[in-house]
């Protein structure tokens, strides 16, 4: 089975904005993604919004695909792109994920190998709930997600911190941006609880960390801090 990571990038940021091309260490913060991302073996594509990510991404020697600017998230540009590439088993890789951890993306692939888990997503204990800008989610016994929710769930913890990247074998990715939105997703602004809505599956893979992306000034100087120390 082919492996593809597909890393969605657009300039426009709510609350920091051209935030991928940033630098961190010299580099963009984009570059250090896709550095990880090839870490994993499997083909890296880099599906861009803007021209200036192109042209970027292409200079530092990605293979990137120019995706339509209107499309309503990085999912959508994730499944645009994967009509140009093979690619059995994909993940979508946020560009805002500096530190991903390799083993992280090699944990989805290996989830994507048993044909019954159409989608996976990592997930990392805590046992304090920072807020709502932190997803939760619960499983069953089977490890399957049963809720995500910006509320802490469950009622007390322990806690399963959502780690926003998501495994797709090839058709449940085509499948999944031709549904429509549901009023979970509406409700809680997570893309997620479309498949949940409407009885898919997915397998949560426990690691050990989830490391912090990028959203706020704050969290840029902390990940060049950990990126220094590294």
């Amino acid at each position: 089975m082919s492996r593809l990571i597909v890393i969605p990038a657009r300039l426009q940021s709510s609350r920091l904005p051209g935030k991928v091309l940033l630098p961190l260490l010299g580099r963009p913060m984009l570059w250090h993604v896709w550095q990880r991302a090839l870490c994993s073996e499997a083909e890296v594509l880099i599906a861009a919004a803007d021209e200036q990510i192109a042209d970027v991404a292409h200079h530092f020697g990605a293979q990137v695909v120019l995706t339509d600017p209107d499309l309503p998230s990085g999912t959508d540009r994730v499944a645009a792109a994967l009509w140009e590439r093979d690619g059995d088993h994909v993940i979508n890789l946020q560009a805002d994920e500096p530190l991903v951890e390799v083993s992280t993306l090699l944990r989805l692939f290996e989830a994507l190998e048993d044909p019954s888990v159409a989608v996976c997503t990592p997930a990392a204990p805590m046992f304090e709930d920072p807020g709502p800008s932190v997803v939760k989610v619960v499983v069953d016994a089977m490890g399957d997600a049963l809720y995500f929710s910006r509320a802490a769930i469950p009622h007390g913890g322990p806690y399963l911190r959502h780690v926003g990247l998501y495994g797709y074998q090839r058709e449940a990715l085509l499948d999944f941006v031709g549904r429509s939105v549901g009023a979970l997703e509406r409700t809680e602004s997570l893309e997620q609880l479309r498949l949940l809505e409407q009885g898919c599956r997915i397998r949560v893979c426990q690691v050990s960390s989830a490391p912090p992306s990028v959203d706020t000034a704050e969290d840029l100087a902390l990940v060049r801090e950990l990126l220094e120390a590294q």
